[in-house]
């Protein structure tokens, strides 16, 4: 899961792109990366968060009114530097490009791409592998025929060959040198693409992100989401473009909802924060049913606050923030490899002893992924003195490794994968375990736009809406994971 932007302004790009990519910094912390166009492609990435990896002197050097922006982590690649968004390629025109989300087909359209096209695939990111198939379908089509310029018609055909070879989620955004920007939404819209305009006194803007909260903070305020299978044309004159190329059934991804995204953005016209209270709401209803109480709610910051908040107004139990997030600790979920996550909890989270001695606490959480952070709490709430520890997941149980862009690719990753709720509570060490419903949580989500009649929820059920993944996909994409984890 990544965060992209792409602007076109009146002035230059990199302010707005900066300030763009500080607010997805939730979506990715292994590294940063922006190219803008003045006459050549400015480029600056490297590892590392967003504050980290610009300063005054490079920010300086990214001139131009275009720009696209990237915050990235690791799914398919190492996790190094030379994997950071975006990629560049001088043939047709000079094309950047970035996106969010991953190919299924990553090792084959690589084989692919230098047996047939005669391109070579540079490093282990497969965005760079959308871009040569993008610059080679572009080439395939004709030009205007009164200059050089790029046409609309051309560009939609340029995707539609996209889609056609590309397989998986992914939302791009493509800057054209001298001649515009593109974005994109794969076919089943399963990682997520917004669109704004701004009309300013010089003249109207345009800008594309992973999440409205973006558009709302850089005052882009006519927005819409791009359909599944659309692409989008801003060219130099600032003129909109848009087709929708392919027509599959919706599918964006419930664990957005759930986990990756601000709560206070807005996807497919639904409110991130407005889901999660309904995912309280939810809960409340099925801890009822177990007839068990509890003498205070608490949330796992961040992003269980807004279900552990409605669950208590439903049940009528005093809540608490009773754990404290180091705030300049990163997401520990999204951090790559076990061995920083375990760190990164160690040092997130800290508990106030007093909301915790002598209570039967109720501790709310997004979700239970690898099991690393529910044990870590439990044993924390016990050390501060809790009487009774319950734990309560927004998500029903992940089981099957996500494929479309989120780093849980292996099965052996999933504490829940072959075991009973009683032995998962075990192994967390708490004295009741709750998860949410399946279907309960789908309708969390679907409660916010009826007309969303589906969504991605492959980790959960083994349903892959794309329709091309065999076990044969999964083994070759688990090797794949285990052979960048370790080396071998």
């Amino acid at each position: 899961m990544c965060g992209i932007i792409g602007i076109i302004n009146n002035d230059r790009a990199v302010r707005e792109l900066y300030d763009g990519l500080l607010a997805l910094q939730h979506r990715g912390q292994d590294a940063a990366g922006i190219a803008t166009y003045q006459e050549k492609f400015n480029l600056k990435k490297g590892f590392g968060l967003v504050q980290d990896v610009f300063n005054e002197k490079n920010i300086a050097r990214l001139q131009g009114p275009m720009g696209i922006g990237h915050v990235r982590y690791p799914t398919v690649g190492c996790g190094e530097g030379r994997d950071a968004q975006p990629f560049t390629t001088n043939i047709p025109y000079g094309i950047a490009m970035c996106h969010n989300g991953n190919l299924t087909n990553f090792a084959e359209l690589r084989e692919e791409l230098a047996r047939r096209d005669l391109r070579q695939i540079n490093s282990d990111c497969d965005v760079e592998a959308i871009l040569n198939v993008f610059a080679d379908e572009l080439v395939r089509v004709r030009r205007d025929p009164e200059g050089d310029r790029p046409t609309p018609a051309g560009i939609f055909a340029a995707v539609e060959g996209v889609f056609r070879r590309c397989r998986g989620s992914y939302s791009v955004l493509a800057l054209i040198a001298d001649h515009g920007l593109v974005a994109f939404r794969d076919p089943f819209g399963i990682r997520p693409l917004v669109m704004g305009k701004r009309r300013d006194p010089a003249g109207v803007c345009h800008a594309f992100a992973s999440e409205s909260v973006v558009l709302d903070l850089l005052g882009y305020g006519e927005r819409e989401d791009l359909q599944p299978g659309e692409a989008v044309y801003v060219d130099r004159e600032r003129r909109i473009h848009r087709r929708r190329l392919a027509v599959r059934p919706h599918h964006p991804c419930i664990f957005e909802y759930i986990y990756f995204a601000r709560p206070d953005s807005t996807m497919d016209d639904v409110s991130v924060y407005q889901t999660r209270v309904r995912l309280g709401e939810e809960l409340a209803e099925a801890w009822r049913k177990t007839g068990r109480t509890a003498d205070v709610i608490m949330p796992v910051p961040e992003s269980a606050r807004s279900a552990a908040v409605a669950m208590a107004r439903a049940l009528g139990v005093r809540y608490s923030e009773g754990l404290v997030k180091n705030r300049y600790i990163g997401r520990t979920f999204i951090m790559p490899g076990d061995q920083q996550r375990q760190t990164g909890i160690r040092r997130k989270l800290n508990a106030i002893r007093a909301e915790f001695d002598g209570k039967r606490v109720l501790l709310v959480d997004d979700s239970i992924v690898r099991g690393n952070t529910s044990r870590k709490i439990v044993q924390m709430a016990r050390e501060a003195g809790a009487a009774e520890v319950y734990f309560v997941s927004c998500s029903a149980p992940l089981l099957y490794p996500c494929i479309y862009g989120i780093d849980m690719q292996t099965r052996s990753e999933f504490i829940a994968r072959g075991r009973e709720v009683e032995e998962i509570r075990r192994e967390i060490g708490a004295d009741f375990l709750l998860y949410q419903d399946l279907e309960a949580m789908t309708r969390a989500a679907r409660a916010g736009n009826p007309r969303l009649q589906h969504f991605c929820r492959a980790c959960f059920t083994g349903d892959y809406p794309t329709g091309d993944v065999t076990p044969e996909t999964l083994c070759s994409i688990e090797r794949e994971r285990l052979t960048a984890k370790t080396g071998r």
